[in-house]
């Protein structure tokens, strides 16, 4: 059984952790781990029946959907756990970390990739919600594990911000149970339940629920005006860390928000859920661009960076068409790739520099040529510039929205060239600056080149190899792979 696979893996994984006494013996477990769910959800998409229940219970469900983010998920985490070899190291070299937190990081680590791919296998929306908090304390831990007084202050607010909007969705649960039962004489929150029967429900009480689920999935996934927590949370918490809250946790509320609006979208309630998601996603999109354009922090730019990228993915999914669909898919992909590589690179110039400040960064090319190249690179990538993959689903995503509301593609269109123009202000700025340029100050000590390990330069090599490739070539099997997405949501 797959369910059973991730469990036993997860469980030994975590034992082994545990019982480990060195760094190397730890991140060796921790890449194995990532390795293994990998491999079993290559196994699950190859050679197994999907769509399907698990472990002989309805509230497990393996479909297109859940193995497509389970494998973003697993490589991810298989990238920051090769990263964190050398990043971590150099954490305790500096002493930002304590090396008695080192158990505690793993641990957290590994708990917090097994919790995430349960919930994309819960087929029960209670279930799914348990599975989400439950991220979101292991995220929290991963954010205040240099115990710095800032981490613990931006992981609080992460639990206080992200925990509280989620009662309101346990309201929406209530809700929604109620409605089904009144309906069909039981009560239940399963997904494939709530497909099934979507037609009969009330449209207005459905519309109520999925307000109230929104606020909780809304606030996981960094939407305005639920998103304050995710600056200080991404900026703070180290770049291996930074790029899976990025890359994977923003996931979760955006895949609970989709899997909603395809049960409601079988309802007359579709085109007012469909105005609601479109202008949320355009008040996140215009907040986040406003926050980059004069930003001097570099992590800070990468956070709002996201923000701006999960209002587009809520105008992709608000659009509702099938084509927006699958462009809103892999718009998922490339952005959790390319936004892992920039907190990656990240992650190498704060090691050189010591800070995130535009004002303390200077000869980067010559002191990191691989971060740097990486910044340059993945700022393209992000901001859509052909040939990225980013770019084809910008631009098929806006095309289909021009159908709904021209003024609201041509606004999302300024305010891309605004955060276009952040990322440009910022690349001239830091980038540029040379030693020569430094006047007085603390800057003006000599600077060498601080000592990256391979492990640290290869997760942000092999993603630029990946988004150059994806850029130009669409692969066949994702193809297909996204088309039984779309058709397994009911939208084909």
């Amino acid at each position: 059984m797959i369910l059973f696979g991730y469990l036993a893996v997860g469980a030994i994984s975590l034992a082994l952790i545990l019982l480990s006494k060195s760094h190397r013996a730890m991140n060796a477990f921790s890449i194995l781990h990532t390795l293994a769910f990998l491999a079993i959800g290559l196994y699950a998409l190859l050679t197994t029946i999907v769509p399907a229940f698990e472990a002989g219970s309805e509230y497990f469900y393996v479909d297109h959907l859940s193995i497509y983010e389970v494998l973003i998920t697993a490589l991810l985490f298989f990238l920051a756990s090769v990263y964190a070899n050398g990043y971590v190291e150099s954490l305790m070299h500096a002493q930002e970390m304590p090396r008695n937190n080192l158990k505690i990081f793993y641990m957290a680590f590994s708990l917090l990739l097994t919790t995430t791919t349960l919930a994309f296998l819960s087929n029960n929306l209670a279930l799914f919600w348990i599975f989400a908090e439950l991220t979101t304390v292991f995220s929290a831990a991963l954010v205040a594990i240099l115990s710095a007084k800032e981490n613990i202050d931006a992981a609080l607010k992460y639990i206080f911000i992200a925990s509280g909007a989620m009662l309101f969705s346990f309201i929406g649960l209530i809700f929604l149970y109620t409605l089904y039962g009144e309906v069909l004489g039981s009560g239940t929150l399963n997904w494939t339940a709530l497909m099934e029967n979507a037609p009969l429900l009330s449209p207005k009480m459905l519309t109520a629920s999925f307000v109230f689920l929104f606020i909780g999935f809304a606030a996981k996934s960094g939407i305005f005006p639920f998103h304050t927590w995710l600056p200080d949370a991404h900026s703070k918490a180290p770049s291996a860390v930074s790029a899976i809250l990025s890359g994977v946790l923003l996931n979760v509320g955006m895949y609970g928000i989709l899997r909603m609006y395809a049960v409601v979208r079988q309802t007359q309630a579709e085109n007012l859920v469909s105005q609601f998601l479109m202008v949320f996603g355009l008040l996140t999109v215009a907040v986040a661009v406003l926050n980059m354009l004069l930003q001097r922090n570099l992590k800070m730019l990468i956070a709002f960076s996201s923000m701006e990228h999960m209002g587009i993915l809520l105008l992709g999914i608000g659009v509702g068409t099938p084509l927006a669909l699958f462009w809103t898919l892999f718009y998922v992909l490339a952005h959790s790739l390319t936004k892992a590589s920039l907190f990656f690179s990240a992650g190498i110039l704060h090691r050189q520099y010591e800070s995130n400040m535009i004002q303390d960064i200077r000869d980067v090319l010559f002191l990191q040529p691989v971060a740097g190249w990486g910044f340059i690179i993945g700022s393209f990538a992000i901001v859509g510039m052909p040939p990225f993959p980013i770019f084809s689903a910008k631009f098929f995503i806006l095309l289909e929205a021009f159908q709904f509301s021209k003024p609201l593609v041509f606004a999302i269109l300024l305010l891309l060239v605004i955060a276009s123009a952040g990322f440009a202000r910022f690349l001239i700025k830091a980038f540029t600056r040379s030693s020569k340029d430094i006047g007085s100050g603390r800057s003006e000590k000599t600077l060498v080149p601080y000592v990256v390990r391979l492990g640290m330069k290869l997760p942000i090599l092999s993603i630029i190899f990946m988004i150059l490739v994806l850029g130009v070539y669409f692969p066949e099997f994702l193809e297909n792979l996204l088309n039984e997405i779309v058709h397994e949501l009911g939208y084909l």
